[in-house]
């Protein structure tokens, strides 16, 4: 049986498909949440999940050079490595990785502007993306763009961490990483998309679920989880074109493995934004929707094996963010995962728990999902 060391933000999803396929799975991860355990055969994180303790800020706490230092105890124990969310795959040992083993093309926001600007000119849009060193340079832009609206993102990151406006008064602003984006209106989708380096193919479009207030999502473009497949748009929106951009953006980028795309779609026009190099958020949705082992799919693509699936049901992913400053009780139920320790203090504005519904109908998959949003907030208490 062969071992495979799984690094990231937040394995569970990624480390619970493998461990289905008979993998021995090791884990680094900045959670440790508590469902991981049951599929891992050793398991390190950076957060200790004490009783009374608090999680912190993931922004503050939060550091890649931290679980690459972690992974190292398990490198000479392992045959595979995947790398998820929060880390390079160039720091790990090439021959072991599964995946993507170099993501400098898209890892720089501003490269990848520019990469997409100079190769794929005309088949899809672009949000005017800057380098800015100064907040002289931001209103100058401004003044020039009168009609467009900006905002200052991290040079490299994911999630919709640390996006903000472009104030002067924001002293906390390090211009060496960060980009001048304008704003897209429209719908946030993501495509999933596999491929073999020679061979691409989309499998479902996702709409995602961004700075939701009722999930408590404090950050106005924070990912808050998604639903998949996409729901049917206006009459100008066509899934067939979404397909053969990210299949063009992810062979011309020379990806294997699962990767997304992440798009805006506006009135008939689509604006790509990023490239996620990895297998995605939208992973376990995906596989509810599609009814497969997203961590199976990923392997075989690597191996220039393909599937055709079709979505068989909704699925949708809410990750319920924390309204206070709370003391976390009981969350072990049906729908609930990436689950905190009991007496855990998670900080206002942290991710607590994700809720995963599935169903035929959409609306009827809405309403249970919120259902088990509810449950989670009457088990959090105020501290």
């Amino acid at each position: 049986m062969e071992n495979i060391l799984v690094v990231g933000t937040n394995n569970r999803p990624v480390a619970c498909s493998l461990s289905k396929l008979g993998y021995n799975i090791y884990s680094v991860d900045h959670f440790g949440c508590l469902d991981i355990k049951p599929c891992v055969k050793e398991y390190n994180s950076f957060l200790s999940q004490k009783p009374f303790h608090s999680s912190g800020f993931l922004q503050e706490s939060f550091k890649q050079n931290n679980l690459e230092q972690m992974a190292k105890e398990f490198l000479g124990e392992v045959d595979h490595i995947i790398c998820c969310s929060g880390v390079d795959p160039a720091k790990f040992p090439k021959n072991k990785i599964i995946g993507n083993k170099d993501i400098s093309s898209v890892h720089n926001k501003y490269k990848f502007y520019k990469t997409l600007k100079n190769r794929f000119e005309g088949l899809f849009k672009l949000p005017e993306t800057f380098m800015v060193k100064d907040f002289g340079e931001v209103h100058e832009i401004l003044e020039d763009f009168p009609e467009k609206n900006f905002l200052l993102k991290p040079l490299i990151g994911s999630g919709g961490v640390g996006i903000r406006k472009p104030e002067e008064d924001d002293p906390t602003i390090d211009f060496n990483n960060v980009i001048l984006q304008e704003i897209i209106e429209g719908v946030d989708l993501s495509t999933s998309v596999i491929s073999s380096g020679d061979e691409a193919q989309t499998i479902i479009t996702n709409q995602q679920l961004i700075g939701k207030k009722s999930l408590g999502q404090i950050q106005n473009y924070g990912y808050c989880g998604n639903i998949s497949p996409c729901p049917q748009l206006d009459n100008g929106y066509n899934e067939n074109n979404l397909k053969e951009i990210s299949e063009e953006i992810i062979l011309g980028l020379d990806l294997i493995g699962s990767n997304g795309v992440d798009m805006i779609y506006n009135n008939g026009e689509v604006y790509v934004i990023e490239v996620n190099p990895r297998l995605q958020g939208t992973f376990e949705a995906v596989e509810a929707s599609l009814n497969l082992n997203m961590a199976e799919v990923h392997i075989n693509a690597c191996q220039g094996l393909f599937i055709t699936p079709k979505p068989t049901k909704f699925a949708i992913k809410m990750v319920v963010f924390a309204r206070n400053r709370s003391l976390v009780g009981n969350m072990k139920i049906e729908g609930v995962h990436d689950i905190p320790g009991e007496n855990v203090i998670i900080e206002k504005g942290e991710p607590v728990a994700t809720v995963l519904t599935s169903g035929m109908v959409l609306e009827d998959t809405v309403y249970t999902g919120k259902k088990i949003v509810s449950f989670v907030y009457q088990n959090l208490e105020k501290y």
